[in-house]
């Protein structure tokens, strides 16, 4: 399929996105505003570029909480909505799980009652105008300790924003195993929140299976770690556990995958794994999700039925009730088969299972 009748597809299609963070969903023109506004100056391009040059998960991490510190007012987090909004509609993704950090904007003096305030009131905003589903994952965060991991899970406690439905470990999972953190998450599961982690990013698949057997995690962020451990692989595959996987990502962080034509999807796809596909940092890494989907059926070779199954597979492992995720396949389905019907050359040709030997 070319690339045309591709996108003119996936944007056919209604599609789930589980590992996004909410504030790389903006957009560069309010990078651009905040920064005028933050500093008094404008943004050059050449500043713009240095903010999203790095080669590795510490130099992304570096410039993901620069782009934080030029929020100087809470209410310039509404933009951030504003911007997923457009993001959403232009990828046609009508269910949306993204992550939140709030511990730099509380170490600003922000209270979490006015970030629980913002979230509800820009998810609403996205509900009510685009008919789009968002639901938010608090990132208690590894870059902070486990002090102030638990102190995140209290306020989202506290809060009791029925938008906030579960707690995700992010950041340097070197620095930070998952192992230290099991109480906070233990707590969380007690609570009834729902659980991610990241792992298997840039560390073997030690830190994967830690982040299932002590902090119980429900969805593991990127996983591509797996792909080296063919009896963990059987386990995923048996479990079904979902992987959220984002290589674009994986490139730019340059642990496992330096480049795209070698990404472990494929292995995790071949060996029954249960695969998710993000774009986790969409302006950080230059790609949106249907770029990705593109990216995996050009370099990688994954055929369109895997695609349709990659995009089921993102509303089954969603944290939606059954009953909305059987109407959200159908809607794939119907979306799906609703085009191919109206343009039948364009599967001319196509295999049906991804080359992957």
């Amino acid at each position: 399929m070319n690339k045309k009748e591709f996108y003119k597809l996936l944007k056919a299609v209604p599609k789930a996105e589980l590992h996004i963070h909410e504030e790389a969903a903006i957009s560069n023109t309010t990078i651009r505003k905040l920064y005028q506004k933050s500093t008094g100056n404008e943004m050059t391009q050449e500043a713009l570029n240095q903010l999203f040059n790095y080669t590795d998960l510490a130099g992304f991490l570096k410039s993901f909480i620069a782009v934080q510190n030029l929020f100087t007012d809470i209410k310039d987090l509404r933009c951030v909505f504003d911007d997923l909004a457009v993001y959403l509609e232009r990828n046609n993704i009508t269910y949306c799980e993204t992550f939140f950090s709030p511990t730099s904007h509380i170490k600003k003096g922000w209270s979490f009652d006015d970030l629980s305030a913002i979230i509800k009131d820009g998810v609403e905003s996205i509900q009510s105008k685009t008919g789009r589903t968002v639901r938010v994952i608090i990132d208690v965060s590894r870059s902070f300790g486990l002090e102030n991991a638990q102190n995140n899970l209290d306020l989202v406690l506290k809060a009791q924003n029925p938008y906030i439905i579960g707690i995700g470990l992010g950041g340097d999972e070197e620095k930070g195993p998952a192992k230290d953190y099991q109480s906070v998450f233990i707590n969380a599961e007690k609570a009834g929140l729902h659980r991610v982690v990241h792992a298997g990013e840039t560390v073997d698949s030690w830190s994967m299976k830690d982040a299932v057997n002590l902090l119980h995690a429900e969805r593991l962020g990127h996983g591509i770690s797996a792909a080296y451990d063919a009896e963990f692989m059987k386990e995923l595959a048996a479990t079904r556990l979902p992987l959220e996987v984002s290589p674009t990502s994986n490139t730019y962080t340059r642990k496992y995958a330096q480049k795209l034509k070698k990404h472990q999807i494929k292995t995790l796809i071949k060996n029954g794994v249960n695969v998710t596909l993000n774009t986790d940092d969409p302006t950080f890494f230059k790609v949106s999700l249907i770029d990705e989907y593109w990216n995996i059926h050009k370099v990688l070779h994954i055929g369109m039925e895997q695609i349709k199954q990659i995009i089921l597979n993102g509303f089954q492992a969603s944290f939606m009730a059954q009953e909305a995720k059987d109407k959200a396949c159908n809607e794939v389905n119907r979306g799906w088969n609703e085009w191919v019907a109206a343009h039948p050359g364009a599967m001319a040709g196509e295999f049906p299972c991804p080359p992957l030997n």
